[in-house]
């Protein structure tokens, strides 16, 4: 990945998608309950919450990042979302303007696919009772896949002829038709590889195409289910049915957007403590040292949300779950932090300046150290690379936490 990676947030009208935008961002998607709020994609800057290397060195009252920020060894590092207006079931032939919205999605690396376990939507966002929410965790990627599929069959004959004629391998014949979603060739080669598909493409039947598309979805748009809605009194039935389903821990999130913006909002307003992914939050009458200066919370009404969400949500779920999605969404991706600094001794970018780990990137686990050079210096010529206590590091050396994670590039031929 040579960029920035997007998180896309898909799932049908009415989910929550636009709320959890609003949950991880400062962002003002709007909101509302009947479908298509959302039309065109709205893009944001959300924050992936990693462990800063400031406190592997007990520097954690001078690290002041340049983007995002740190707060006690915590680093909160900028990422790409896109929130795509909501997919209803016939997507991929056009309905609810999906072909449109399919392909906003094109170039996300992974999805948090939004769904709303409430049962209170049915599949096109429309208000209902006892809907099973099961269903819109299977065709939603059965959508993603249909499309891809479809694409491709449109042009099938062709691309075999030119794979015949050029004898071409069926990496590179893929690899052509697949790098307007963004794939690589790596990416279609474990794609290959995940069904064991080693027959000549000119072979291939219309089972074997499918194998290869569910394949190739999986592989390039890994998903993450966010479980919303769970605050609702009747979550628990979807929550059963999805996680016996698809019992994998790694696949699924339980989150209450809705509830990570209504505290977010109170804690600017200094009524509550609370700061993103905690799994609790402080009122006045808790903060018995004053040591927060919060202002008493007088509105019963309001008093009685809170502590809806407290029994809802903390108590029952552990937190609201938005944080710990972008998380997951990101693992998928295997990102680890890099920091780039320009002294290895005290990890800071200037000699006026003793603020430390200003610049921090995201990059998959794994990636050479060269690969990192060109991402964050692109064609400035580096005459080599050093890291911790200035020891020379190979651009071919790999990257992975503790390791490599942090680097000085001494520019030069």
């Amino acid at each position: 990945m040579g960029r920035d990676p997007l998180i896309g947030l898909v799932g049908k009208p009415s989910s929550g998608k636009s709320t959890m935008l609003n949950s991880l961002t400062d962002a003002s998607a709007q909101t509302g309950a009947f479908p298509f709020t959302t039309i065109d994609p709205n893009k944001a800057t959300g924050y992936l919450q990693v462990d800063c290397a400031c406190a592997r060195f007990g520097k954690e009252k001078l690290c002041e990042p340049n983007y995002g920020s740190c707060r006690n060894g915590k680093r909160f590092v900028p990422v790409m979302l896109l929130d795509v207006a909501g997919l209803v079931p016939g997507a991929h032939e056009g309905r609810g303007l999906g072909n449109k919205f399919l392909d906003d999605l094109r170039h996300a690396d992974a999805l948090i696919h939004v769904v709303d376990v409430s049962g209170s939507t049915d599949a096109e966002g429309k208000a209902t009772d006892g809907y099973d929410a099961l269903q819109d965790v299977e065709w939603l990627q059965g959508e993603i896949m249909r499309w891809i599929e479809g694409n491709l069959m449109q042009k099938w004959g062709s691309i075999v002829r030119r794979h015949v004629n050029r004898k071409a391998t069926a990496v590179d014949t893929l690899q052509d038709q697949f790098s307007g979603y963004g794939s690589t060739s790596a990416v279609v080669q474990r794609c290959l590889k995940r069904i064991e598909l080693n027959s000549p493409l000119e072979t291939w039947d219309h089972p074997t195409i499918e194998r290869m598309v569910s394949s190739f979805v999986e592989e390039k748009f890994p998903t993450i289910l966010a479980l919303n809605k769970i605050d609702h009194p009747d979550s628990d039935r979807c929550i059963y049915r999805i996680t016996k389903t698809y019992p994998d821990p790694n696949k699924y999130v339980f989150t209450s957007a809705i509830s990570e913006v209504f505290l977010r909002r109170l804690a600017r307003q200094n009524f509550i403590h609370y700061e993103e992914g905690d799994d609790d939050f402080i009122t006045s009458e808790e903060d018995v040292d004053n040591k927060y200066g919060l202002k008493q919370i007088t509105d019963e009404r309001l008093l009685g949300r809170i502590e809806t969400v407290r029994d809802m949500v903390f108590y029952r779920w552990g937190s609201t779950g938005v944080v710990k999605a972008l998380q997951a969404a990101a693992k998928t991706l295997d990102l680890i932090p890099v920091f780039s600094v320009r002294n290895v001794t005290t990890f800071t970018n200037s000699t006026t300046d003793d603020s430390v780990f200003k610049d921090c990137v995201l990059v998959k686990r794994g990636t050479q150290v060269g690969s990192v050079v060109r991402r964050i210096m692109g064609d400035i010529p580096i005459a080599f690379v050093e890291g911790v206590g200035g020891v020379r590091v190979s651009k071919s050396d790999t990257v992975s936490e503790n390791k490599n994670d942090i680097l000085c590039f001494k520019i030069g031929h």
